[in-house]
């Protein structure tokens, strides 16, 4: 990548199972400057019984007479969709994601190619998913919504027994809440996580606008994952919580500018404020008139801009020098005047 931070725009279900919506959501991924668009894979009789219910903000935001399945099943790609997905993705020059939610699902991506296995939070606790990813050998992106620290750190162990290095597993915070309030967002816990796993962290964003994926940026998150749709006013349990196109690409831009701006960690002057050092600084000037052969005394000097002359850090090599010649009040004072 030619970026430190990679940018996943989620598309997720935001299709609202239209082809042609999917294809204008990669066109404004594309256009926002991300480095990834994702969608969710899933047969929707292997993901969820009839029986399970909504969660709030799925009510709020769909059909409330109408269960999970029924809702999920209306969001299911086929096959067939999910090539032709893959195959614009590649026309329009950005890379094709997907998570998959059941196991079938993973051996369909498998045949897909993606360059990496993301595991939505949901399954960090499904021993069988996490044991078939991990046998796949490709670099894994853990999201650890409502997850505790056991929790995490078994599910690495798990995918570390299937052969998975820890080099290749990512460990993304997340809050599982549509939109996640902003005093439940707790970014310092990815922090703590790189400490505490010794992994490379990242973090998932739930929250509403840009600010919290561009602060965990500045605190070290080395990938981010955001919600994103065409209208946050469209039919559907995720759009309300997304960007809208002018919103992530705006949110691109600002994580590009923080990822410049973390720099290298070397204190040290910049190449463009290396012009400014004599003008800001300060040097030694005669803040008195003295006559040849006088003897200088601290009070007979005044720190002053420009800085091209004797440092004011250096003021103890000019004390009780004598002055060889007659110099005027303001005078920068040279070495060559002193003996």
């Amino acid at each position: 990548m030619k970026n430190k931070v990679i940018i996943i725009a989620e598309a997720g279900v935001n299709h609202n199972g239209d082809i042609n919506l999917a294809k204008k959501l990669i066109d404004a991924a594309v256009e926002a400057g991300v480095d990834y668009v994702k969608f969710q894979t899933f047969k929707t009789e292997n993901l969820v019984s009839k029986n399970a219910k909504k969660a709030e903000y799925q009510i709020q935001k769909t059909d409330a007479s109408e269960s999970q399945f029924e809702m999920i099943k209306k969001l299911e790609l086929s096959e067939d969709q999910h090539l032709e997905l893959k195959k614009y993705c590649k026309q329009k020059g950005i890379t094709f994601l997907s998570t998959a939610f059941d196991l079938e699902s993973v051996d369909f991506l498998k045949k897909l190619e993606i360059p990496f296995w993301k595991i939505p939070s949901g399954e960090i606790t499904n021993l069988p998913y996490l044991e078939k990813i991990g046998q796949l050998g490709k670099p894994i992106i853990l999201s650890t919504g409502m997850c505790n620290m056991q929790e995490i750190e078994h599910a690495i162990a798990v995918l570390q027994n299937q052969g998975v290095p820890k080099s290749k597993i990512s460990v993304l915070h997340c809050n599982t809440e549509y939109p996640t309030p902003m005093q439940d967002v707790n970014l310092n816990a990815m922090q703590t996580m790189a400490q505490a796993l010794n992994v490379k962290v990242g973090y998932s964003d739930h929250t509403l606008g840009i600010e919290i994926p561009i602060a965990a940026v500045a605190l070290g998150a080395l990938i981010i994952e955001k919600h994103f749709t065409l209208d946050k006013n469209m039919h559907g349990p995720d759009h309300a919580a997304s960007l809208e196109p002018n919103e992530l690409k705006a949110m691109v831009i600002a994580i590009r500018n923080i990822e410049l701006a973390l720099g290298n960690g070397i204190k040290t002057a910049s190449n463009s404020e290396l012009k400014n050092i004599t003008i800001a600084r300060k040097s030694i000037h005669l803040k008195n008139a003295l006559s040849k052969g006088d003897i200088i005394q601290l009070s007979d000097l005044i720190m002053k801009r420009p800085g091209d002359g004797i440092s004011p850090m250096d003021y103890e090599k000019v004390i009780s020098k004598e002055i060889i010649s007659h110099s005027p009040i303001n005078y920068q004072l040279k070495l060559s005047d002193l003996k």
